[in-house]
């Protein structure tokens, strides 16, 4: 099987790109930068951006399977999300039209953020309704893959928080674990997925016929919440935490700040808008039983186990 994977520089791309190999696919890699990083996964780099068409019909050409992962998860300009997340996607599948006539599947990486936050957990065919930039552009992207259906067999696959080793999103938590922390935002549930067992979903959804022209959610049947997910990281570095409760005011504000001495600095900071409104929803859970009763799928790992192999790898990388 000849795959390509766009994003695959990013912690789940290279996840993928590493599930890929190890099953013997021919995998080719689009990245921005770094191309030696995926050569030594066993990938063909191929550098360049994924709103360039030229740059996206070279990648595409001879490939059987599309994974589209390659996005920005932070901006400082909410249309950023939308001209490269949503952007992206309509180019890439213009381009397998014109340029991978034998595609046998598109895989959209889309978001748990394209639909409204609940404390329920909810299904598939919820309405999308984001509630950020972030949300709104993944939602966008997710109407251009599916509007393409009767064209290109596309599917399209909806993480929650994705923990594991190498990630920068859930980073700012284990650093507020370290120091001995756990900041109480209320009991805000939500859905989460190891990443290796994210990138075993994202191979179902290329690989089983039942997964063509569907939308599926893939996550732990066990939600957990940011205290939790921080509960945990203590645990994993041995630090004794104290909880302490956080009020949604100062988090916005915290917020705030950070963006402004991003747009400043140019020094992206971890902590930003787009997280503070999701910690802060209401909850973000989402059910994992369409992609168990129809694929098979079930995302095993246990919290612990997912966050005890990032606290790990953090250490080893020095990023704690």
């Amino acid at each position: 099987m000849r795959t390509l994977v766009t994003g695959a520089g990013g912690f789940l791309g290279q996840a993928l790109v590493r599930a890929l190999v190890a099953r013997g696919d021919a995998v080719r890699a689009l990245v921005r930068r770094a191309p030696e990083a995926v050569a030594a996964l066993g990938a063909e780099p191929v550098v360049g951006d994924a709103t360039d068409p030229a740059t996206l019909r070279r990648a595409v050409a001879g490939v059987d399977v599309v994974h589209h992962l390659a996005g920005v998860r932070r901006a400082t300009d909410p249309a950023e999300f939308l001209r490269v997340n949503a952007g992206s996607t309509r180019l890439l599948l213009d381009a397998c039209l014109a340029a991978a006539p034998g595609l046998s599947r598109f895989v959209l990486a889309g978001s748990r953020a394209a639909v409204a936050p609940s404390r329920e957990a909810v299904r598939e065919d919820a309405p999308l309704a984001p509630v950020e930039p972030y949300g709104a552009s993944k939602a966008e992207a997710e109407r251009i893959a599916l509007s393409y259906a009767d064209r290109l067999p596309v599917a399209v696959a909806r993480p929650p928080r994705i923990v594991g080793p190498g990630d920068r999103e859930n980073l700012f938590f284990f650093r507020i674990a370290r120091a001995g922390l756990v900041l109480d935002l209320g009991d805000r549930p939500l859905s989460w997925i190891d990443v290796d067992d994210c990138a075993r979903g994202f191979l179902l959804l290329a690989d089983r016929p039942e997964a063509r022209g569907e939308v599926f959610f893939l996550a732990s049947p066990d939600a957990t919440t940011a205290r939790g997910l921080m509960q945990e990281a203590a645990r994993a570095l041995g630090v004794r935490a104290r909880r302490v409760p956080v009020p949604a005011l100062l988090v916005r504000g915290a917020a705030r700040l950070a963006e402004l001495v991003t747009g400043i600095t140019g020094r992206r900071l971890p902590l930003n808008r787009k997280l503070a409104a999701q910690v802060l929803a209401p909850g973000w859970r989402c059910d994992p039983a369409k992609a168990r009763e129809r694929l098979g799928f079930v995302a095993a790992t246990p919290l612990a186990v997912s966050i005890g192999r990032a606290a790990d790898w953090y250490r080893q990388a020095g990023w704690l």
